[in-house]
């Protein structure tokens, strides 16, 4: 499983997720252009000393990630789609896809997802931050594929 950050623009969500990923076990994709550079203090802040020690790749396109991704479904995490991620059956091998934080996914990226998820919020709330959203859906992704740390499978 690979948590893929689609364009990411604030350094703080992406050095949040390097480090949920390096504690969680999970690869994190960043496929650019990114809204910052990877120099920037506050992305340095945010993932503390865990970029040292996260799987961490980026991708210069879309089309790279994909040339290079060719396995496991591309599932979006976006608000608005009527598959609650609670509902969905993640699979081990998935890429849990985030986009921009300031206005999702291009459309076309979500027609060459396989899939597509949303966080049940309440009514008239437009999202969650990036970072926190990506946490919630891929710590539920790792429990249903037994993949989650430290927690015994029980059938």
């Amino acid at each position: 499983m690979h948590l893929v950050l689609f364009q990411p623009e604030i350094p703080q969500n992406v050095g949040t997720l390097i480090r949920f990923g390096a504690c969680m076990g999970v690869p994190l994709d960043i496929i650019e252009p990114c809204g910052f550079l990877f120099t920037d203090k506050r992305l340095k802040r945010s993932g503390m000393d865990y970029e040292e020690i996260a799987n961490v790749q980026r991708f210069v396109s879309w089309q790279s990630f994909c040339d290079t991704r060719k396995e496991g479904r591309r599932v979006a995490v976006m608000p608005g789609t009527s598959q609650s991620y609670l509902d969905f059956s993640f699979s081990p091998s998935d890429l849990l896809i985030m986009g921009q934080e300031s206005v999702g996914f291009p459309s076309h990226i979500v027609k060459e997802c396989h899939e597509a998820v949303s966080i049940p919020m309440v009514p008239g709330r437009r999202s969650l931050n990036l970072a926190i959203a990506a946490a919630i859906v891929t710590t539920e992704a790792l429990r249903q594929t037994h993949q989650l740390l430290g927690v015994p499978y029980v059938p």
